[in-house]
């Protein structure tokens, strides 16, 4: 008979993971050594974190389940900031943890924190759809299926399953579990109201967020917008979904928007599409009264979140956001309601001043490495940007080309979850080119991670705007509190020779001819790289709106 181990490796590889991230520990050594008998790659991260990350971020990439592996007490709750992350990426992530034999509860066991065990399954109740332990043999059919039908079903999320190192080694009778991707959407019965709405209004926005690429909804959202002759903005993490070049574009909105958006809101809306977004701090920032829109249709799987941020007159879509789009463009697949576009889109409007070559200083400014990195690297890149004002330079002015191409989350905002994110969306992805925009303040928390792009041959390139500060918080304690404390490193990180120490190529780059040599030998190379770009560090980042 298979054991409990061997059945969990058997339905990974049935559910298609090739991947699975982690540190091994004694709990869970059975487990790792399963997974390689079934010709499944163990990625041995650097931090349990960065596993958790990586798991998140092959998930996100390829659209299916991502899974995740630590051992007792310290090692599974350094997971924890990842399944939280991966709770507000929407990602379908299986963590899984190891616990000393049930039968050796209450003895002093090495790595596990008291003698009655770390209670892994409550650390991870907050920061999951679910979690439990399974506590013999008999029971691990039924957890493991509730387990995978929670993670896929409504808001798709990570669950957390602990399973003691003598459980794991029990055996179990052989069965077969399905993964439950063709569930039924739920669908909102208002979608005639809906329609009508549409129809009637005379100046509409479609404000799009981040759970459109959680459910890879760009086709859905692009014809909503054409069938509706809607202008768009897109919220910080609303950005990448849909194309910049698309005719109703307004482009970003909130941290990092556009002029165009901004000019468009001061005008006046009469309905206001909310699409995949919580309206956070961070995408209606400086959005006054006066601007408030006379009417919200809202899309969100469930209540929690509508009508919370603005008094409004809400109409709540429910429901799964890529099933309500697809049944309300069928249910109008004969109509096309073309209004007169409004003079923002049509009128020769210069969006943005010219760029800059070099600052005062001769030190590299925002726009031009965002727009430099966009010239060189292929239009399908995928781009994962990380916690910090470099990801709103990109924001504001990274040109998307193809859509879901661009990822940022402003929600929970992990510091240094683009690391992982790109390491585990590149072994996941491997034909497509993967970067990673992140700062040198990320890099100190999750940089190690790059060790793990060498070590599994993920060719991922590492962007570090080096402004020697944790910038956002620097320039934005400066603006709203007078001065900016703790936000300076006195030794700033040298990037470049940090990749070098873990096997990566190491570029420094001061000036765009740099920066182009860089991206251009990287790809060349096709080898785990960290660009190093020395930054104007007294640049005003795109974030002031927030206070």
């Amino acid at each position: 008979m298979p054991t409990v181990s061997n059945m969990l490796v058997k339905h990974l590889v049935s559910w298609g993971v090739t991947h699975v991230f982690g540190i091994p520990g004694k709990p869970v050594t059975p487990l790792v050594l399963d997974l390689d008998n079934a010709g499944i790659t163990f990625v041995l991260s650097k931090h349990e974190e960065g596993a958790g990350l990586q798991a998140a971020g092959y998930a996100l990439a390829r659209g299916s389940l991502g899974a995740a592996i630590g051992t007792a007490g310290p090692g599974g709750i350094n997971m924890l900031t990842a399944a939280g992350q991966a709770l507000f990426s929407q990602v379908p992530v299986l963590f899984l943890t190891g616990s000393p034999p049930i039968r050796e509860v209450g003895k002093v066991l090495g790595q596990d924190s008291t003698m009655f065990g770390t209670d892994l399954v409550k650390m991870f109740e907050p920061v999951t759809k679910f979690s439990a332990r399974v506590d013999r043999a008999e029971v691990f059919r039924s957890y493991l299926e509730h387990a995978i039908e929670q993670a896929y079903t409504g808001v798709r999320g990570p669950v957390h399953l602990c399973i003691p190192l003598d459980v794991l080694t029990e055996q179990v009778e052989d069965f077969d579990i399905r993964l439950p991707d063709a569930y039924p959407h739920a669908i909102a019965s208002n979608l005639d109201e809906v329609a009508s709405r549409l129809a009637s209004a005379r100046r509409p926005l479609l404000l799009i967020g981040a759970a459109l690429h959680a459910q890879h909804a760009y086709e859905e959202i692009e014809a909503f917008a054409t069938r509706w002759s809607i202008p768009v903005a897109t919220t910080p993490g609303g950005k990448g979904a849909i194309r910049s070049n698309h005719p109703m574009s307004l482009g970003p909105y909130g941290l990092g928007g556009s002029e165009l958006a901004d000019a468009y809101l001061r005008e006046g809306v009469d309905l206001m599409v909310v699409v995949g977004s919580q309206l956070s701090d961070l995408e209606i920032p400086g959005l006054q009264p006066a601007q408030y829109p006379q009417h919200i249709i809202h899309f969100d799987y469930e209540a929690r979140f509508i009508g919370k941020a603005l008094p409004v007159a809400v109409t709540p879509v429910l429901g799964s956001i890529r099933g309500n789009l697809q049944a309300l463009l069928a249910r109008t697949d004969d109509e096309a309601h073309s209004r007169e576009l409004p003079a923002v889109l049509t009128a020769a409007v210069a969006s943005e001043a010219p760029a800059l070559e070099q600052s005062a200083a001769g030190l590299l400014q925002g726009r031009q490495v965002i727009e430099t990195m966009r010239e060189e690297l292929p239009a399908d890149t995928l781009i994962y940007g990380d916690a910090g004002s470099h990801s709103f330079y990109a924001i504001k002015y990274l040109d998307i080309r193809v859509p879901g191409t661009f990822y940022f989350e402003e929600v929970y905002a992990t510091m240094g979850r683009a690391i992982g994110y790109a390491v585990g969306a590149k072994l996941g992805m491997p034909e497509r080119v993967v970067a990673c925009l992140s700062g040198d303040g990320c890099m100190f928390m999750n940089g190690t991670e790059v060790s793990t792009a060498v070590n599994h041959d993920a060719p991922v390139l590492f962007f570090v705007a080096n402004n020697q500060r944790l910038d956002m918080v620097d320039k934005g304690m400066g603006r709203h509190l007078g001065r900016a404390v703790g936000t300076k490193y006195q030794v700033p990180l040298d990037a470049a020779k940090f990749g070098e120490a873990m096997g990566a190529a190491g570029y420094r780059c001061e000036t765009i001819e740099e920066l182009r040599h860089a991206i251009r030998d990287a790809l060349r190379q096709n080898r785990t790289s960290v660009i190093d770009i020395i930054m104007d560090p007294d640049e005003i980042p795109p974030t002031m709106k927030r206070g």
